[in-house]
């Protein structure tokens, strides 16, 4: 996903070269939007150039197929170079190619795609689909470090740099949501009148239906000041704000439980829930699920690593029942509020191991004619072979890591299963963050025992 803050994140070093420069020609990006160029036979992967330009740049990791290099001084320009519209774009670490045009990036994304899935699976495949949103004004949620500078006595709050832990002070971020953005100087001014600003530890902004929230970390008790400084902000910004004095930890100091919309439906969810960041991409997903499923009022559908109900419960709308799994016992509990609250009667959830034997289950006995899957970045190795033998007519798979969706596709084709379409999810605009989803047909009469 996109590099924004991330407390636990690890920076990794490379180790340093002798200096040298090479000039070379760029002839693609790679899935991360790295410039690919040729030099001596070896591959040379450079940041911040596009395909077809000429560039100076310096070696600054050699391995023995490829190497990596920065940027020095760019020898000609691409038609397809734009101006990065973000004042911070050269130094944050959250986005890596507002300088390409966006269906450059898009196109890019999508051929590294298809390149991976053909070269795991063996599968050639036509040109992938492609759903994506805005490339600005998207990202409804966002992590901000907080770092109180003693040497100037002032309040830094932003993105890490890119491979570094220093922090890049933000004041502004056209990738947020615009009612986000509007957020980010008033916080910083009541942040940094806290008598606890140097004991802050990150802000999260959320952009729900029913508007913002603020989930603030702090590494001690409150003082009573401080909180009521906190509602002021609240009401004076029509802010829902949290406070969470520890990882497991989460209050309500003001506001109301969030709430945001899907294919019609409207599901609550905890300010540290997973939901997607692109809301117009995560709509479009939804549907073309929807309609790659080919949902029919008689079917009877299995929904993997549902969390609280984002396919679950617009499946339940169309099938004659829905069942959903999940492994986090939390998220089962919301997806069976969501359900009550949208009056689907016809959706169950499970909380279950997806590493244990689904098919052994009672509510696998029946059997499913269709099974959605979207796991975590892991895939779903230990699932795949209980999908096969639970033999649904068409299997759409939802992931967030092309890698681990291909690996995970053989098994499917190894049963007898047709990969049939590809979509690219351009989820994350401007980085690297590539997600994507395929559809699996079981022809009759092709599948193997």
């Amino acid at each position: 996903m996109a590099q924004f803050y991330s407390p636990n994140r690890r920076v990794t070093t490379r180790k340093a070269v002798p200096a040298k420069n090479l000039t070379v020609t760029v002839t693609s990006l790679d899935p991360f939007g790295q410039g690919v160029a040729r030099h001596e036979g070896k591959t040379v992967f450079v940041t911040g150039v596009l395909p077809g330009e000429q560039a100076e740049v310096q070696l600054t990791e050699e391995k023995r197929q490829f190497s990596h290099a920065k940027l020095k001084r760019l020898l000609t320009l691409s038609p397809q170079r734009v101006e990065p519209p973000c004042p911070h774009f050269t130094r944050c670490g959250g986005c890596q190619q507002q300088h390409a045009e966006i269906a450059l990036q898009q196109s890019s994304k999508t051929a590294a795609l298809i390149r991976m899935m053909t070269r795991e699976t063996g599968v050639e495949l036509p040109a992938a689909s492609l759903i994506a949103g805005t490339p600005y004004a998207y990202r409804r949620r966002a992590r901000l470090a907080l770092y109180f500078q003693a040497k100037e006595q002032r309040l830094l709050m932003g993105y890490r740099q890119s491979n570094s832990h220093d922090l890049v002070d933000i004041k502004a971020c056209p990738v947020l949501r615009p009612e986000l953005e509007a957020l980010l100087q008033p916080l910083r001014d009541c942040l940094s009148r806290l008598k606890a600003v140097k004991r802050l530890g990150h802000a999260e902004l959320v952009q729900a239906e029913n508007g913002p929230l603020l989930v603030l970390r702090h590494l001690d008790p409150l003082h009573p000041s401080d909180e009521q400084a906190l509602r002021d902000f609240a009401q004076q910004q029509r802010v829902s704000v949290y406070l969470a004095p520890d990882a497991d930890s989460l209050t309500c100091l003001h506001g109301e439980e969030p709430v945001y919309h899907v294919a019609g439906l409207t599901l609550a969810f905890s300010p540290r829930d997973f939901i997607q960041v692109n809301d117009a991409v995560n709509q479009q997903m939804v549907a073309q699920a929807l309609t790659w499923l080919d949902v029919q009022p008689q079917d009877r559908i299995l929904d993997l690593f549902c969390g609280m109900g984002n396919f679950t419960l617009p499946l339940a709308q169309r099938a004659a029942s829905v069942v959903g799994v999940e492994g986090v016992t939390a998220l089962v509990e919301k997806g069976r509020e969501n359900a009550r609250r949208n009056a689907l009667s016809n959706v169950t959830f499970f909380h279950q191991n997806l590493e244990d034997d689904v098919t052994q289950q009672p509510w696998a006995a029946q059997g499913f004619d269709k099974i959605l899957l979207d796991p975590a970045r892991a895939g779903a190795a230990g699932v795949m072979e209980q999908i096969t033998r639970l033999a649904p007519k068409r299997v759409v798979y939802v992931s967030c890591n092309a890698t681990t969706l291909a690996r995970d596709s053989k098994v499917l084709l190894a049963a007898g299963y047709r990969l049939a379409n590809v979509a690219m999810l351009d989820m994350f605009p401007h980085t690297g963050h590539l997600e994507s989803m395929a559809l699996f047909l079981h022809d009759s009469g092709t599948r193997k025992a």
